[in-house]
């Protein structure tokens, strides 16, 4: 079982000289990984002729939003003109962009995201 800070549990093994300064029984965890992919915003853009409906649609297949947070999402976006509705590492926002942006298209919709680095 992974420990809920979302360190890994790492048993002590070795000489004692690598052991120096802990105690037997007690678990050792090593840091969390750094060396993951940076994640990148997913931003959908308001504009005047998409539909509240389509958007949610949108949101919730693509996206795998759940209802009530792809609601809540589509009238922030309609209200501030823009929202993040997801942060995924690069190359997994650029494809659920590119499927956002083909459905919406198919469906004659002008709806619009975009793809930005993540502070």
């Amino acid at each position: 079982m992974t420990p809920s800070n979302g360190m890994t549990p790492h048993a002590s093994h070795g000489s004692p000289s690598s052991m120096a300064g802990e105690t037997p029984g007690v678990q050792v965890l090593e840091r969390p990984r750094t060396d993951l992919a940076p994640l990148s915003a997913v931003v959908c853009h308001d504009d005047p002729h998409t539909t509240f409906e389509f958007v949610i649609q949108v949101l919730r297949g693509v996206f795998r939003l759940p209802p009530a947070r792809a609601q809540e999402l589509t009238i922030r976006i309609d209200a501030a003109g823009a929202a993040v509705i997801g942060r995924y590492p690069k190359e997994v926002a650029e494809r659920k962009v590119q499927r956002a942006t083909a459905l919406a298209r198919a469906n004659a919709y002008p709806l619009t995201f975009s793809v930005e680095a993540d502070d």
